[in-house]
């Protein structure tokens, strides 16, 4: 059984993030802006705080996915099956690349599968592209992609920016929205909606929320660029045509913390209920700490950890998950906040920019 393009593409996609630097290059997370006021009486003793949450029904030690990176080639089954041990080792979530290779053939299906032969305690979720749900059986497929891994949950990705730029991107969102309110009536798993690098909004976040998605990864932009990964795939006919579409789109998108901030807001009115995951850029514990201050229930990490894994292994990606983990605790301890819950509490009085302004300005 031959290789799909779709195989290659994703081979692709992984290569070129860990070998080139594929940074937004002007545009940053805004998380730098932003600094905790100090508490010089927390009040509470560092041994006593927990960081233990439940995602997908499941618990979590920490409140941190390993977010949608890769399968559907022969290399992703040993890189996949290195962050499930990772999340089974840390009590961590995982989700799994797009799966559209798995809908073309099954000659990699085992890059998907062993994620779920690892660990069936870890929360695990599926993934595919928006546009997919527009395609002949995409309900019907999209249930037995969730079977294939046995997914606590399932993501639909939206990447217009990237389909845009990609070669032989699927730029036809006409219909999108409405087919995934179908998905959600008819799959029995939670739904979540995620973007891959330029941001959702409030006005996005609200449409998907109407249809009854309960999850949203709002994966802004400062991290990896999509459109710059896409760019490096381009051949194109001039090096002023690359550097046109370099200035006009490598820095698109939203910033992690803007769309993370309109996002939390439309829960804040206490007229909606529904779990936030901010992703995008987060490269410390205590931009994980910020992004829970700002309304996250949980926060998202891929780039830095694969790059980690490749260079050092297990061991090392380990080790990086630790010192997050401290930095997440020490931030929690040094604002006084016990829980997940006292984090998230403390951002209208204690989450403050520069001069320590309000929140709000």
């Amino acid at each position: 059984m031959k290789s799909s393009k779709t195989t290659s593409r994703k081979q692709q996609h992984v290569d070129i993030t860990l070998r080139e630097d594929v940074s937004h290059r002007t545009k940053t997370t805004g998380f730098e802006q932003w600094d905790f006021r100090h508490n010089a009486l927390p009040e509470i003793n560092l041994s006593d705080i927990s960081t233990s949450t439940t995602f997908l029904g499941k618990p979590l030690s920490f409140p941190l996915i390993i977010a949608s990176m890769t399968g559907g080639y022969a290399a992703a089954k040993r890189i996949n099956q290195q962050l499930a041990e990772i999340c089974a080792t840390k009590g961590l979530a995982l989700g799994v690349g797009s799966q559209r290779q798995a809908l073309e053939n099954k000659l990699y299906h085992s890059s998907f599968t062993v994620v779920r032969n690892v660990s069936k305690e870890i929360p695990i979720f599926g993934n595919i592209g928006g546009t997919e749900l527009l395609k002949p059986n995409a309900i019907d497929n999209i249930l037995r992609l969730a079977d294939l891994i046995e997914a606590d949950g399932f993501a639909i990705h939206l990447n217009p920016l990237q389909e845009f730029l990609q070669p032989e991107g699927d730029t036809n969102f006409s219909g999108v929205l409405k087919a995934l309110e179908l998905l959600v009536k008819r799959i029995s798993i939670p739904v979540l909606v995620k973007e891959i690098g330029a941001g959702i909004s409030a006005t996005v976040a609200s449409k998907v929320l109407d249809v009854g998605v309960q999850y949203i990864d709002v994966a802004g932009a400062g991290g990896t660029s999509w459109a710059g990964v896409e760019i490096l795939r381009t051949k194109f006919k001039s090096k002023q045509e690359k550097k046109s579409v370099i200035d006009a789109f490598w820095d698109w998108g939203i910033p992690t913390v803007d769309a993370l901030r309109e996002v939390a807001a439309l829960r804040d009115n206490g007229t909606r209920s529904f779990k936030i995951i901010a992703s995008g850029g987060l490269s410390n514990g205590v931009d994980m700490a910020k992004s829970v201050a700002f309304g996250a229930n949980y926060v998202g990490v891929a780039r830095p950890l694969l790059k980690e894994l490749q260079d050092g292994g297990k061991r090392a990606a380990l080790k990086l998950l630790d010192r997050w983990e401290r930095e997440f605790c020490g931030s929690m301890f040094l604002t006084g906040s016990q829980t997940i819950l006292d984090l998230q509490l403390i951002r209208t009085s204690f989450l403050c920019r520069g001069v320590y302004l309000a929140v709000s300005c």
